[in-house]
């Protein structure tokens, strides 16, 4: 049998790395600690490997996960074996943090090793009009992987003020303290407005990741796992 599939590049990789990139757009994970990912991110493994629901972990995040639209419903990866993660063939970038952190938006993370710290925060100046924009921030020793739509644009918010579109900010260095400001006035948001009505605003030592895609803002009031059924759920799941 021959055929293009065959070739070396198509192979699965060995480099003896916990994570690595099988391809652009598929992260390989080979199990050993725990891995945090975010359900309906697995499209393949091998070996002996369990998936469980992760609970939040504190009442505290569990009810920020029910009241925000930063609902990462995610799931403990363990066992022996090699896990392979995407996400609607999106590219997948690796983070080593190194006893640092990083906000993420909960729709580009994809995976991290549990051993990490994590949590969902409101950002700052974010009310109503905004949708109430949260973001996760993960902290630690360890890798995070991350999925963009497109190639991402990373910059660097020390020298000047960098203001980015709210759906497609990606991630942020965790020092940065972001504020979402609005473009528009208010006649001009009673008209229709143009679509760009509100940004982050970051100015310091750090980066913004943005990718070329602006995802589609959560609906008013549908935020987390759907309001108290969400909430009732999540306390009875494992």
């Amino acid at each position: 049998m021959k055929s293009e599939l065959f070739a070396a590049d198509n192979l699965e990789i060995n480099d003896g790395q916990r994570f690595a990139l099988q391809n652009s757009h598929m992260l390989r994970v080979s199990l050993g600690p725990d891995v945090l990912a975010v359900k309906g991110g697995m499209v393949a493994f091998q070996g002996q490997v369990r998936f469980d629901h992760e609970r939040s972990g504190s009442m505290a995040k569990l009810i920020k996960k029910v009241v925000s639209s930063e609902d990462i419903p995610l799931m403990r990866v363990s066992g022996q074996g090699e896990v392979f993660f995407a996400q609607e063939a999106g590219n997948v970038h690796l983070i080593t943090l190194e006893g640092d952190g990083i906000s993420v938006n909960g729709r580009n993370l994809l995976a991290f090793d549990a051993a990490m710290e994590w949590d969902i925060n409101r950002v700052r100046g974010a009310g109503m009009m905004a949708g109430g924009l949260f973001n996760t921030t993960v902290r630690g020793t360890g890798t995070v992987a991350l999925c963009t739509v497109g190639k991402p644009v990373l910059l660097d918010c020390s020298q000047q003020p960098t203001f980015v579109d709210v759906q497609a900010a990606v991630a942020w260095s965790s020092n940065l303290v972001p504020n979402v400001v609005s473009s528009m006035n208010m006649k001009s948001m009673l008209r229709g407005g143009s679509g760009e009505a509100f940004q982050y605003s970051f100015h310091g030592p750090g980066f913004v990741v943005v990718q070329p895609y602006e995802w589609v803002a959560p609906a008013s009031g549908s935020g987390g796992n759907g309001g108290a059924g969400g909430l009732i759920g999540d306390l009875l799941k494992g």
